[in-house]
């Protein structure tokens, strides 16, 4: 049976979120997986412990680009804790493809952290 994987979508920067998901399922070889979309990385973890049963593994997929506050460290390091905590917890691969930017340019040079989370989440799947 093949093993599933649900890939979580933050789209608050649509055209980079598409890219990074793009890599990240070209590198999703002999596994189901569904895509659902979340209005920021804030509100992944939440729906993948909504789903932690229904899933093998989940791939989260975002952005977060520095502003003028240091709102932008806050929400990438408890949306990060909280991805850890649910992979400690439930036992489950969660490949992060949640890039963390001080600007656009950069993030455009790390879309491939969709593909780095893909092939995280295979491997562990296949221990």
């Amino acid at each position: 049976m093949k093993k599933k994987i649900l890939i979580v979508a933050s789209n608050f920067y649509p055209n980079i979120t598409k890219s990074l998901i793009n890599y990240a399922t070209k590198n999703l070889k002999n596994v189901k997986y569904n895509i659902v979309y979340v209005p920021g990385i804030f509100e992944i973890p939440v729906v993948i412990s909504k789903n932690i049963k229904k899933y093998n593994g989940f791939i989260a997929i975002g952005c977060v680009i520095k502003g003028k506050t240091n709102h932008f460290e806050l929400i990438s390091n408890s949306t990060t804790a909280a991805i850890m905590n649910l992979t400690i917890q439930y036992k489950k691969p969660i490949g992060n493809g949640i890039i963390s930017c001080f600007n656009k340019s950069q993030a455009v040079n790390r879309l491939d952290k969709g593909k780095d989370a893909a092939i995280a989440v295979t491997k562990i799947l296949q221990m």
